[in-house]
């Protein structure tokens, strides 16, 4: 969306594509919702029995309810709100694993799962990681090969925040239940912006972020835990959850096991608003929407003499990123003239996933990346097409 730029380049619009780091703009109502709780609500829920208190509860429970609809969870109370999805996947690998115990991941796993697996594999917890394609796809049969009678769980991310390639999940979560194993989903890229049944997929825990796809604000995100799974996911944190305050032991009940400490319920509000725009709208026309910009621009980047794209180029089978590197150019030095030059706002480099990078066959320097969003129009592409035409003949 082009908006007025403040910097001394006068009058030049600004065209967001970045919304693989953070979506913006929000839908009016995510604004509308925080605004409305911090200036008419305020209280902390659960703390006090004081109407406020009772109403931030509410706003907390219904966004609870929307995202169990947005994934199928069939119960609200099997989310936990954190603060963002790196927390959740941290819950989900030092709350699960002990020394001895097997896990696998993919090669292209964001560092949010993988520097927290690498620190466990020093302390005695086995891990094998799944090589993937050049172009980030990940064969099941190669994860079935590696279970073991200690294997654990499957740590795997929904969809690439360096290439968008869509992982087969359904396929790998049959395997998982078929071995009576845990399946844990990244699914920071992918909630909103793709179809997820966690009962369907066999996902025992699914880890999300609320500052992408799902149109809430940075600072919020969460982690949904099959039942049963609890029994067994030790919590990152202990403390205050408003129950069972004349214990000294933690509450070993959904969701307040994992709730320590106030919530963030300015940017909870926000984010059950930005569920509800989802839900409203339909997950399925956001995701035409987001295949037709990135297809239109693979097709006339692709085009482009000295552009290199990385990854799947069927938008069907991947979410609306795109990778390229321009002439084996410096990545930071394109997305610094496309800022400077063209007022295109991107994110150049490793996008916290060396592994993938290492995959793909663009590490160390990383590549450029445009990510497109529901609130970017055709315009936007257009522009992103015309400005790496120039940058390629500089």
């Amino acid at each position: 969306m082009p908006v007025t730029s403040n910097s001394k380049q006068e009058n030049m619009k600004l065209i967001y594509l970045d919304n693989a780091a953070t979506s913006w703009p929000k839908p009016e109502d995510t604004y509308k919702a925080a605004d409305s709780y911090a200036r008419d609500i305020g209280g902390s829920p659960g703390r006090s029995g004081h109407r406020i208190s009772v109403e931030a509860a509410r706003i907390v429970f219904d966004a609870r309810d929307s995202l169990s609809m947005l994934m199928g969870a069939g119960n609200p109370m099997r989310i936990v709100f954190c603060k963002n999805a790196t927390e959740a996947l941290n819950i989900s690998i030092f709350g699960l694993l002990n020394p001895g115990d097997h896990a696998i991941a993919t090669g292209m796993e964001h560092n949010s799962v993988l520097r927290p697996l690498k620190a466990l594999e020093k302390r005695g917890v086995e891990l094998s990681i799944a090589q993937c394609s050049p172009e980030g796809e990940v064969d099941p049969f190669i994860i079935n090969k590696m279970i073991k009678k200690n294997t654990r769980v499957i740590y795997m991310l929904h969809a690439s925040n360096v290439t968008g390639t869509i992982m087969p999940v359904e396929e790998v979560g049959k395997i998982a239940a078929g071995k009576g194993i845990l399946f844990c989903l990244d699914a920071a890229q992918t909630m909103g912006a793709l179809d997820i049944d966690v009962l369907k997929m066999n996902i025992s825990l699914l880890a999300f972020t609320g500052h992408k796809s799902l149109f809430g604000f940075q600072g919020t995100g969460g982690l949904y835990i099959r039942e049963g799974v609890e029994a067994m996911l030790k919590p990152l944190l202990l403390g205050g959850t408003g129950s069972n305050s004349e214990k000294f032991e933690q509450p070993d009940f959904m969701p307040d096991k994992y709730e320590s400490g106030t919530l963030n319920t300015h940017g909870i509000a926000g984010l059950g608003a930005g569920v509800d725009f989802i839900l409203n709208t339909g997950v399925a026309a956001i995701r035409k929407k987001e295949i037709e910009l990135s297809g239109k621009f693979m097709e006339e980047a692709g085009t482009v003499k000295g552009l290199r794209l990385f990854g799947p180029v069927d938008p069907l089978k991947k979410t609306p990123v795109v990778s390229f590197l321009l002439n084996g150019r410096d990545p930071a030095d394109i997305a610094l003239k496309l800022d400077e030059q063209f007022g295109i706002l991107s994110r150049a480099g490793l996008h916290c996933a060396p592994s993938a990078h290492m995959t793909i066959g663009s590490f160390p320097g990383g590549t450029n990346r445009f990510s497109f969003g529901y609130f970017n129009s055709m315009d936007d592409v257009k522009a992103a097409i015309k400005a790496v035409e120039e940058l390629s003949i500089e």
